[in-house]
């Protein structure tokens, strides 16, 4: 599911670019960034969750459960801001093009989740479509909430919402915005129903998280209010003076 999240985020993602004609790789640079999240993924896991890195050692690090949607999520846009900046596109405007593709890859990424069982379930319920994983790599045998598939749902609504955001010139930094709030909101009210531990506030980890990546989404959508759209020749404009 990681590798069908990443063709698909490809995917977008180069349509995107066409449509804002920029001729840069952007199937390369997904590929860049996939590496880059699933890295991130991995060790902010480990750092949020130091019992299991006493209980397995360094072999926690190649463990295919235990991956953090912030981590993912810093990594990712690390790699894309070097990216962007070395393809002189511009590091917001890079983002811009690469939110729909995010919302959309991370929504079938939790696929994989759901089909391995790796413990990321919601609460008990006794909601018709609760259920349970007796064969899971972390099973319950009790009907639970099936949060990947909210997850999914949310990912996918996010995704096309940002892509018809992105049919009209906007500032730079204006979709970026949206996505930090709209994924960040999607999270931070899914953890209410997870198992996670809460941590401060009786929130959890995720939920600190979320709420400083709606606060980042916030910030940045006030910067790009008061600068001016950008006209949708004008990022090809600047890659062919680049080039």
């Amino acid at each position: 599911m990681l590798w069908l999240a990443a063709v698909t985020a490809g995917f977008v993602m180069d349509r995107n670019f066409r449509r804002a004609k920029i001729t840069a790789d952007a199937v390369g640079m997904v590929a860049i960034t996939v590496v880059a999240g699933i890295v991130g993924a991995k060790v902010w896991h480990v750092l949020d969750t130091p019992s299991e890195f006493h209980e397995q050692g360094w072999r926690v690090l190649w463990d295919t459960a235990g991956f953090a949607w912030f981590g993912g999520l810093a990594f990712g846009i690390s790699a894309l801001i070097l990216q962007g900046w070395r393809a002189r596109i511009g590091a917001l405007r890079t983002l811009d093009l690469a939110a729909p593709a995010a919302a959309v890859g991370y929504g079938i990424g939790r696929i994989g989740c759901f089909l391995s069982g790796d413990g990321c379930y919601g609460l008990p319920t006794n909601l018709p479509w609760g259920m349970s994983f007796p064969r899971g790599i972390e099973p319950t045998f009790v009907r639970v909430h099936p949060t990947p598939l909210y997850e999914l749902g949310a990912g996918l609504l996010i995704g096309v919402w940002l892509w018809m955001r992105g049919s009209k010139p906007r500032p730079a930094g204006w979709i970026l915005g949206e996505y930090l709030i709209l994924s960040g909101t999607a999270r931070f009210l899914v953890e209410f129903i997870r198992r996670n531990p809460k941590v401060l506030w009786g929130l959890s980890n995720a939920q600190l998280a979320s709420a400083g990546s709606i606060l980042a989404g916030a910030a940045i959508l006030f910067w790009a209010a008061i600068r001016r759209p950008v006209p949708s020749d004008e990022p090809a404009m600047a890659v062919e003076k680049a080039a």
